[in-house]
This record gives C-alpha cells, sequence and structure tokens, in this order.
C-alpha cells in the first residue's frame, strides 16, 4: 500500500464544549436506561482508583447493549466526548474525564452463552469477574487472568486495560485470552472482530465503505511499522503500555481484538465479548519461601520460574508490617515463614499427589538458607493470597506514616533483571528522600508494585512527583521495560511513552487513533495527545478543602473532615456481590452513588470546593443526603474497606450539621429517641401493645412516626429486665472471677429482656458476681445513628457518670446487643476524647462471649451439641470480631455455620424507616434469608443483634433466632432451647384496656418523652 493510504494522525485535543442539557434531553429521549446528569452522580464518577479527576458531564447507565449504542449515536449528534467505564478501578486515570460516561456494570453484565466443548463463552462487558467465574463453575471452566480486583472488576474493564493478576503466570493477560470483541466506533460502525485470515483480510480490504476503509487503514499501519515494533516493543510478559500493534503481525494473525485490548476506551466502545476459558485447577498447593530482603527474592525469580507456577508474587517485609499495624489479615500472617521478604509460588495438579510433588519438588530446590511454609488446604491459601491482593489497600492510610500514591505502581522488567532493578528503584527512592514505600508484585513476571508518599498538595512536591516519574522512566527504559506492566497508561503514563517508544511509534499511535476516532471524541486525553501526568490531579498544588468544624474527633485522620472525606483511594471492593458486610446498599441497588465509594467521593467534592466542583461546601447539600439516605450505617467499611473508611461516622457527622436547627425527619424522633420513648412504654407496656395491635391505630402510629407501613411495630416487653433484677434483689452467687456489669441496653431491657436474664444466669454459673447498673442508662446508638450527636454525647456522659466507680476499679462491662456494645469500643471515643473514663470504657467493655474465653477460659460450657446457623452482627463484626464467639460455640459443642451474607439490612432504624423497606429486604434476601429458610427444624438460628432477629421474625421465615446467652442459659437448665419472646396481645381482649389507657399513657408520654432523655 502507498504511504499516502497511511491513516492520518489525530492531532488535536478534544473540546468538552457540549450543551449538556440538550445532551441529556435527547439521551433521555432515546435510550433505554438511567440519564444522569446530576451534580451528585456527577461527583460519584468523578475519579477512579488513580490521582486524577475530572467531572463528566453526565452518566449513562443503559439497560441493553442496543440501549449503549443509542448513547453512543446520541452522544455523537452532540459532538460530546465518551467514556466506556467497567468496576473504575484504574489506576493511572484513564477511568475519568468530561466526558458522558457509559456504565455498563448495573445492567449489562449476563452471561450469554457457553462453549463447555470448545471452551469458549460471550459476556457483556458489565459482568464481574467473580460472577462470571461462579457461574462457569458448572462447566469445571473459569476465565484465567485474575486481577486482585477480581471480586469488582468487569471483563469490559479488564479487555480496556488488558489486566493481568496472579494468574496471568499460567494464563497471560486479557489480550492472550480473547478470541473476539462487537465494538462500536464512535461514528457508528458496529463489527465483530479477531484474527483474521489473509483470505479474509484480502476480501475485507477490498470491499467499500467504513469497515474496508477501517482495514485498509490497519494494514498500511501494519506495513508501515512493523519493523518498529519488533525492534522497539519490549520481549517481555507484562508489556502492557501503548496500544497493542504488534497484534496485527502475521506472526499474531492480525488480531483486531488483541489490538483494541488495552485501548482503555480510546478507540472503541466494546459491546460484547468472547471469552477463551480455561479449566479450573483441580488441586493447588502454595509454598512461601522467606528471603533476607525483597532484592535477594528477586534474584531467584529465574530459578523458582523452572518449576512452572501457575503463580509467582513477591511480598516485602514492609508490605506486612503495614497489613499487622492495620490488622489486615492477622491468621494468614502468622503462617509465613521466617524472613524479610517472600516469594508466594502456587502449583497446579491434576491430582493432590501431583500438586504436593511439585510443592515438593520446589522446597528440595531452594537454597538451604531459605526458609518455607506449604499448604495445600484451599480455604489456608485462600487466606495466605489476601495477603499478596490486600497490597494497595494495606500500602494507603498506613497508622503513623504518610499518606502515599500511585504514579509509578506498576512498571515491569525482564525478570532476570528484577533484583538489580528493584535496588537501582530504591537507590532512587533514596534520591528524592520518600523512604522505603513497600514494593511487591507479580515477580514471575517481572512486574512491581508500588505507592509512594508523594507530597500532592503543594507545588514543590508535585513538581518533585514530576521529576522522579521521569526518571524513574528513563530507569526502567534502560532495563529494557515496560512503564507499565498491568494497569495501563491512562493519564500517570502517557506522556511518557515517547520515552519507552520513541517518536516515530508515538505517531503510530496518533494514526491509529486517528483512523478508529478522527475527532478524539473518545476518552480524549488518555494514551495520545495525553494530558501532562501533573494535571487534573484530584488533589494538586491549589488544593484547599474547606475544613468544617466537626462532633466527631476523626483520630485517624489528624481531627480532619477533609482528610476522612478524602481515605477513600477507588479500590472499589465496597462494589463486591459476595462476601463480608460491605456495601450492603450497593448490593441492593448497583448503583455507584449508593456504594461506599461512591458516598466517600460525593463528601471529597463537598468538603473540596473550587470552581468545578459539582457540590458546593455546604452541610445542607441535597445530592450527599440523598446518597447518604440509603447507607445503612452498617459499619461494614470500617473492617472491610482496605483503608477503613467509616461511612456510618461520616453520615451521623452529616446528618448532625445537616438538620442543625430545623426539623428532622420524623424517624429521628420516633426511633432516634427510641431510649426516651422505651422508658415512657414502660409505664403501660400493655396499653401501647394493645394500641398497637389495632389496625388502624398502628397504621396512623407508623405515619406519625416515619414508619414504614409494612413493618411491624415491635411488642414491648411486659416486664423489662432491669425491674426484673431489682425484683430478683441484686447479685448472687461466690462470684469467685469478679464483678462485671450487665450492660441493660434498652433492646434488651425494653423488648427481649430473657436474653438479660439468660446472661446473667450463665455469668453467674461461670463464677462471675454480676452487677446491673441503678439508674437509667443508655449508650447514645439512636442518637448517633440518627446524628443527634450532642444528644448522644450528653447521653454517653450520664452513662460514663453512672459507671465512672466500676470502670476506675477496672470492672468489665458486658455488652448483649452488639450494636450498643460497639459504640463503647469506637464511637464513644471518638465523641468524647478527652475524657479518660471514656477510654477506661473502651478498653473494658467485652462481649459475653469475650469475657467468658479471656476471664473464664478453664469453664466449661454447657453442651448444646446442635447444628446452628450465625448470623453476625454488623457492628460486631466490624469493631469486635467475632473470634471469641466462634472458640465459646465450639466449647459448647455447637456446629456453627457463621454466615458470610453480609447484612440483614434491618440495621437499627434503617430498615424501620419509611422507603427503605425494599433496599432492607433486598439486602435480607441477597444471603441472610435464603439460609434461614433453608435450615431445618433442627437447625438452631442464632443472632445476637435485636435488628437481625427481628429481620428474620417479620420476614416470614417462622424462626425466632436465639441470643448466644438465650442457648446457654438453656443448655445450663437441661431445657429444649426455644426463645422466649412478648407476644403481641389480642386486640379485642385488651380493647377495653386500651382505650380507657390509650390517651392517658399519649398524654404522659408527651409530658415525659423530654424528661426522659435529660436521665438517659
Amino acid at each position: 500500500m502507498d504511504p499516502v493510504d497511511l491513516p492520518s494522525p489525530v492531532v488535536r485535543r478534544a473540546s468538552a464544549r457540549t450543551d449538556a442539557g440538550a445532551l441529556e434531553r435527547d439521551l433521555l429521549a432515546r435510550v433505554d436506561g438511567e440519564v444522569r446528569f446530576d451534580a451528585g452522580t456527577r461527583a460519584a464518577y468523578s475519579t477512579d482508583g488513580s490521582n486524577y479527576r475530572q467531572v463528566p458531564i453526565g452518566v449513562v447507565v443503559p439497560r441493553t447493549v442496543e440501549a449503549a449504542r443509542a448513547a453512543v449515536a446520541v452522544c455523537r449528534e452532540h459532538g460530546a466526548p465518551l467514556l466506556s467505564r467497567g468496576g473504575g478501578t484504574s489506576l493511572a486515570g484513564e477511568c475519568c474525564n468530561t466526558a458522558v460516561v457509559i456504565d455498563w456494570s448495573k445492567y449489562c453484565n449476563r452471561l450469554l452463552s457457553v462453549d463447555a466443548e470448545n471452551r469458549r463463552c460471550v459476556v457483556e462487558p458489565g459482568i464481574v469477574l467473580d460472577d462470571l467465574n461462579r457461574q462457569l463453575a458448572e462447566y469445571g471452566l473459569r476465565y484465567g487472568p485474575k486481577p486482585a480486583t477480581h471480586p469488582n472488576c468487569t471483563i469490559g474493564g479488564m479487555i480496556g486495560n488488558n489486566s493481568c493478576g496472579s494468574t496471568a503466570q499460567a494464563y497471560g493477560k486479557v489480550v492472550d485470552n480473547l478470541r473476539r470483541l462487537e465494538v462500536l466506533t464512535y461514528d457508528g460502525l458496529r463489527l465483530w472482530v479477531g484474527r483474521t485470515d489473509d483470505a479474509e483480510l484480502e476480501r475485507l480490504t477490498a470491499s467499500e465503505g467504513r469497515e474496508a476503509e477501517l482495514y485498509r487503514g490497519l494494514v498500511a499501519l501494519r506495513d508501515r511499522y512493523a519493523g518498529l515494533v519488533r525492534e522497539r516493543y519490549p520481549d517481555i510478559p507484562r508489556r502492557v503500555s501503548g496500544y497493542n500493534l504488534d497484534s496485527l503481525l502475521p506472526e499474531q494473525g492480525f488480531d483486531i481484538a488483541g489490538l483494541l485490548t488495552g485501548s482503555e476506551s480510546t478507540l472503541v466502545t466494546v459491546l460484547r465479548a468472547e471469552l477463551e476459558l480455561v479449566p479450573v485447577p483441580k488441586h493447588t498447593a502454595l509454598v512461601v519461601l522467606g528471603y533476607p530482603d525483597i532484592c535477594q527474592a528477586a534474584d531467584h525469580v529465574p530459578a523458582v520460574l523452572e518449576h512452572q507456577p501457575a503463580a509467582l508474587e513477591g511480598v516485602d517485609r514492609q508490605l506486612i508490617h503495614f497489613q499487622r499495624k492495620k490488622h489486615l489479615n492477622p491468621a494468614a500472617l502468622k503462617e509465613l515463614p521466617d524472613g524479610r521478604a517472600y516469594l508466594m509460588v502456587q502449583v497446579n495438579g491434576d491430582t493432590r499427589e501431583e500438586a504436593d510433588g511439585r510443592a515438593r519438588a520446589l522446597i528440595d530446590a531452594k537454597p538451604d538458607d531459605v526458609d518455607h511454609a506449604w499448604f495445600d488446604d484451599e480455604q489456608r491459601v485462600r487466606e495466605l493470597w489476601l495477603v499478596r491482593e490486600s497490597g494497595l489497600g494495606a500500602t494507603a492510610h498506613v497508622p503513623g506514616q504518610p499518606d502515599t500514591w500511585e504514579g509509578w505502581e506498576d512498571s515491569a522488567v525482564p525478570v532476570h533483571r528484577l533484583g538489580d532493578y528493584l535496588r537501582d528503584l530504591k537507590r532512587l527512592y533514596e534520591e528524592f528522600d520518600y523512604g522505603h514505600p513497600s514494593v511487591y508484585g507479580h515477580f514471575g513476571h517481572g512486574c512491581v508494585h508500588t505507592r509512594i508518599p508523594f507530597d500532592l498538595e503543594s507545588e514543590e512536591g508535585v513538581a518533585r512527583m514530576r521529576a522522579f516519574v521521569e526518571k524513574a522512566a528513563d530507569l526502567v527504559v534502560s532495563y529494557g521495560g515496560s512503564l507499565s506492566g498491568e494497569h495501563g497508561d491512562g493519564q500517570s503514563r502517557g506522556e511518557l511513552l515517547v520515552k519507552m517508544f520513541g517518536s516515530e511509534l508515538i505517531e503510530a499511535f496518533e494514526r491509529l487513533k486517528g483512523l478508529f476516532d478522527p475527532d478524539n471524541r473518545m476518552n480524549p486525553g488518555k494514551i495520545v495527545l495525553p494530558y501532562r501526568l501533573d494535571e487534573n490531579l484530584r488533589l494538586g498544588a491549589d488544593h484547599l478543602p474547606w475544613e468544617p468544624e466537626t462532633v466527631f474527633a476523626f483520630p485517624h485522620d489528624d481531627g480532619k473532615f477533609s482528610r476522612a472525606a478524602a481515605r477513600c483511594v477507588g479500590v472499589g471492593k465496597c462494589r463486591s456481590s459476595e462476601g463480608g458486610v460491605m456495601c450492603p446498599s450497593y448490593r441492593a441497588t448497583r448503583e455507584e452513588e449508593h456504594s461506599t465509594r461512591g458516598r466517600a467521593r460525593l463528601l471529597f467534592e463537598m468538603v473540596r470546593g473550587g470552581g468545578d466542583a459539582p457540590i458546593a461546601p455546604d452541610w445542607r447539600s441535597k445530592d450527599v443526603h440523598d446518597a447518604l439516605d440509603l447507607c445503612l450505617a452498617c459499619k461494614g467499611c470500617k473492617t472491610d474497606c482496605p483503608v477503613n473508611v467509616d461511612m456510618a461516622t461520616y453520615k451521623a457527622e452529616f446528618l448532625h450539621h445537616h438538620y442543625k436547627g430545623r426539623l428532622r425527619p420524623l424517624a429521628h424522633y420516633s426511633m432516634g429517641w427510641l431510649p426516651a420513648v422505651a422508658r415512657v412504654v414502660a409505664l403501660a407496656p400493655r396499653t401501647v401493645n394493645a394500641l398497637a395491635a389495632l389496625p388502624w391505630v398502628a397504621r396512623v402510629a407508623k405515619a406519625l412516626g416515619g414508619v414504614a407501613p409494612e413493618r411491624d411495630v415491635p411488642v414491648f416487653a411486659e416486664q423489662r429486665f432491669t425491674d426484673w433484677w431489682h425484683e430478683r434483689g441484686g447479685p448472687r452467687g461466690d462470684g469467685h472471677r469478679g464483678e462485671v456489669v450487665v450492660w441493660p441496653d434498652t433492646f434488651t431491657d425494653h423488648f427481649h429482656p430473657a436474653i438479660g436474664r439468660a446472661a446473667v444466669e450463665v455469668l453467674e454459673a461461670a463464677g462471675f458476681r454480676v452487677k446491673v447498673p441503678e439508674a437509667a442508662v443508655c449508650c447514645g446508638l439512636t442518637w448517633i445513628s440518627t446524628g443527634q450527636l450532642n444528644v448522644a454525647k450528653r447521653v454517653l456522659g450520664h452513662t460514663i457518670d453512672v459507671l465512672r466507680e466500676d470502670l476506675r476499679r477496672g470492672t468489665p462491662v458486658v455488652g448483649l446487643e452488639p450494636s450498643c456494645t460497639a459504640v463503647f469500643r469506637a464511637d464513644a471515643a471518638e465523641l468524647l476524647p478527652k475524657d479518660p473514663d471514656i477510654e477506661r470504657l473502651r478498653k473494658q467493655t467485652r462481649t459475653l462471649a469475650e469475657l467468658l474465653v479471656e476471664r473464664a477460659d478453664d469453664w466449661q460450657p454447657p453442651a448444646v451439641d446442635a447444628r446452628a446457623v450465625v448470623q453476625r452482627h454488623c457492628h460486631q463484626y466490624a469493631v469486635m470480631g467475632f473470634g471469641a464467639d466462634r472458640k465459646l460455640l465450639e466449647r459448647a459443642g455447637v456446629d456453627a455455620d457463621v454466615l458470610d451474607a453480609g447484612c440483614c439490612g434491618l440495621a437499627g432504624d434503617f430498615g424501620f424507616e419509611k422507603g427503605h423497606y425494599e433496599v432492607s429486604m433486598a439486602c435480607a434476601e441477597s444471603g441472610l434469608l435464603p439460609v434461614v429458610r433453608a435450615a431445618d427444624d433442627a437447625t438452631l438460628v442464632l443472632a445476637d443483634g435485636f435488628s437481625c432477629r427481628t429481620q428474620v421474625e417479620q420476614a416470614g421465615t417462622g424462626r425466632a433466632p436465639l441470643h448466644l446467652a438465650e442457648v446457654l442459659a438453656a443448655a445450663l437448665r437441661g431445657q429444649d432451647i426455644e426463645p422466649e419472646r412478648p407476644s403481641p396481645p389480642g386486640p379485642r381482649a385488651l380493647l377495653p384496656l386500651a382505650a380507657v389507657g390509650g390517651a392517658a399513657a399519649a398524654l404522659a408520654a408527651l409530658a415525659a418523652v423530654r424528661r426522659s432523655a435529660r436521665n438517659c
């Protein structure tokens, strides 16, 4: 082909000037999907996992692939830039732009077909990798590449980034596991592409039209640049930088799907993908080798590669140290061998003997001074891999360390030069005074991950970051490596590609871009004609965030709400569909705005301010309020989030200021003031229960209280736990193990007092002398969760007054309701950080199981000898943990299936509040309720949380879950284990009582609520 037939290079930056209003109207009229141009949505999509931020024009969530095609057509008519987005975890800035963002993940996430015989499947781009592999499991197949973000990354995003992960050691990158793509160009050409044989290529180039023009241009590019591609593309397994022009070479079969893989939405929109699958390994074994330092570990990689591992990862001592500081993966860390750096080597086999034999051969061949540990138990192997997969989260926001950032986090070099490269990289850290950042990564492919303590908030710091990255790029090129070995170029590395490829190949990239997207509308400014690596920074030298006064102390963020709002680094673990607790509202809605990450983005935009900020720095923001409205305040993110975002606390702080000086929602009064209301109800519980049993009264009461009409009003106990305690006459038994205070939380005291009685019985049997506070007390939970923080502080102050003497004597406080216990263990210290008695309360508060395991380890609980499904309360999961409960249940002979089913969905007042019922039930149906329904009658259902028990009871399961204390107490008595719950009265039988007493009780309530609250 004559050189004049070469496609012209794209030569201009795209302008983002678009009539957003007209564009939105046309999208709404023609696209079957959700079209969102509101400030909250734009804020939620303003950044990805990188250092960069660009507020989108709007977001389209198509319901079908055809709807996405229509959205592209509308954008084309308006000349609007376009960006396809997967899981939004990209680390180089390729998933944020001033463009219309198409989010495929909510609806276009189907597995369309499976050809098991030929090991292929066809998928839509929004399907999440783990979800796909769960569906493929029945065929004994899986998709090979597995990034660390596998619970939440989408196949479309993996194609855009040419993702890899640890399993790429065995299976290669996405480009190596892709058969065909259905793609759409910005100008409307839709076609399937893949490998093209000579006859088909000749036919296509001889035709007329846009497709023929495209193929002729690609042939011309191949012919012009083939020699340079062979010469300058690094011959390493982890070359992810640049466009895959090598896929056009004859030896690659003129593979257009391969060419487009890793193009980061800059060339086409991917509509469907045909993937090549691999068999699920039948057996695996993991060998962990310990070395004196990470460079020596890297030196040993070539020797390990001789054993053909399925995965070969490197981890340095800093990463382990950071995980210990952040309490990540504690059990797995104890399993590591001696050493200050590690190689994690997985081998597979068709039989257990084959996998173990390969592991032993590797161990036999290691140097004598290298320690080792090896595992072939599936659960332990999975736990050990979490040590490596937690890398990004573990190295971000480490207590006592400066914040670290991406920017040079995935370079790759030839494997045999990896050790020397790491030594030079460490010297470069020292030259720029960046200390000793952790290095880890896919060492079997020479790929290195790291996060560096760049100063991104001063002009000098940003300039130093730029100078470092430029030198680091020169370094990796001198080693024959790639700027990116996994995460792509985006904005972090786009500007530097000329160092790696030279100006002629950069021109080839621009010509390729000009062929597919001549007007530069597809994700402009990334890879080709890129933004500078030091512009569009999420922080930047001009970052001067709003610093509002707060009620919570935010001790982990230097006392600044702005730092708390910037804590999220975009890993996206909150978008997973299984495992852990975080984030129940995302699992129910599949909405970015209702994920922990999305809410964090809105809060960041709120405090960021600035001319282009979609949200003003104002606590009264409706957009932020709406995003936080569906936050269950479950605290799952406090533990599950790799950087410990605590959205429940952020929500409480926001609500405090949002409603300051104005009327609150009705539920904030009815349920926020529940402890005070319950004490008034205790004056006439039978009357209140009788009134609540009348349908018309219940409807009116729920409407006045802002309660969902679908909910039943819980029945108040006729005798409170504290009243029983007073009638009983106080402590009994010898108390040889010392005194404990049993905390009479509102839920136990007023609704399920049998739990309190059971706890007293168990503790006395174990040798403790039990006390119960004489005065009315409360932890303040309901006021905290509704953002009434000043009241909560007064309530906690009163509680400390009541408990002060016991606290100063070191008496343990036993919490029976996990959410209240969690207040004492976490929230109270952040509300009253300067009170030493609050700190004593934090240290001395224990769950029932913790107390028995820690202080009565020689006490043998009664034999229960039963099976049980156990729902952990979210706050216990997040704050106290469940280890002691597991031990105690095991000692009692309970065969416990501790559910990893997420939040029950009720979450205190959340599931009762009007407008939340559907989300509440969707959360429950995603995990908890199906398991409870499937349990046979002989299987116990255990749930220490009042919310969890109530959700199960009100969902029509026919089961009434038990508290741990009830199970142990019934076994002590040798009785059948049955819950003792207050029953609703028959409304006909109690109608006269209700009629006579109702009015008096209501008047008494109005007069006494505020008085009672002062004495909480």
